[in-house]
């Protein structure tokens, strides 16, 4: 087994399972066999008695792959399973129990919808040293199970497409604006938003174009409302006696 790198891997994992043999893992899938420091990997393995036994952790990296692994769970038998996680109950190759005491599970989404994934698994000897960059999810067999995690790379991609088109894209707020409505512009520094009444016509109806010859007479709650020129004729005054006294 390579020691862990410090370069993240091209691909993130796409499927993780146990096998019961090191010599039948499923194509594609790679066999956690030792330890970072050099021992047996066996998850199995019981401390005091030889077991014919044995439990290796496989996973498998597809480039393009529709789903990755995003999370890893280990957990008691007695626990509830996390929403969204499926465990790992049977081994690959020979369809056995897979674990024993703790089970391994793992969540799985499609890519397109994944921001972070699962890159590698190591397992660590217990009270050996950490794996810098890597996440311990728990032990099983005396044993550390760490994980690293890494952005998705369709995800990344989209970020930096998207951020490269809006630095590119020209300035259209001004082909945004309602050609029959008034241009307001935006306040000094601001950014123009479109509202709902944007690209709406706004028109005067057509009855309204030309004014009525006479105004309509209105009586309001006693009250007539007059014309301009009505009130001008009715208290129209032309101070004649008092040019007349003044002569």
């Amino acid at each position: 087994m390579e020691e862990a790198s410090s370069q993240l891997p091209a691909d993130p994992i796409s499927a993780v399972g146990v096998i019961a043999s090191l010599n039948k893992a499923p194509d594609g899938y790679y066999a956690v066999a030792q330890t970072t420091d050099g021992f047996d990997a066996d998850l199995w393995k019981d401390g005091l008695f030889k077991s014919k036994v044995k439990r290796y952790l496989c996973f498998a990296r597809k480039t393009g792959a529709d789903a990755v692994v995003v999370d890893l769970k280990l957990l008691d038998t007695k626990d509830a399973l996390p929403e969204g996680f499926t465990p790992v109950e049977e081994t690959l190759d020979t369809k056995e129990t897979a674990t024993r005491k703790r089970r391994l599970c793992m969540k799985i989404s499609p890519c397109a919808a994944a921001v972070t994934a699962v890159y590698d698994i190591q397992i660590v000897a217990k009270s050996k040293y950490n794996l810098v960059n890597y996440t311990c999810i728990g032990e099983m067999n005396s044993m550390g199970i760490w994980c690293r995690m890494g952005d998705v790379p369709q995800h990344r991609a989209s970020q930096e497409t998207s951020s490269e088109a809006k630095r590119d894209a020209p300035d259209n707020t001004a082909s945004w604006r309602s050609t029959t409505r008034p241009d307001h512009e935006p306040p000094s520094g601001g950014h123009y938003t479109m509202t709902a009444l944007d690209d709406v016509p706004f028109a005067i109806a057509e009855k309204f174009h030309e004014n009525p010859k006479e105004m309509q007479r209105v009586n309001l709650m006693g009250i007539t409302i007059k014309s301009l020129a009505e009130i001008e004729e009715e208290f129209h005054y032309n101070f004649t006696t008092e040019r007349s006294v003044a002569v």
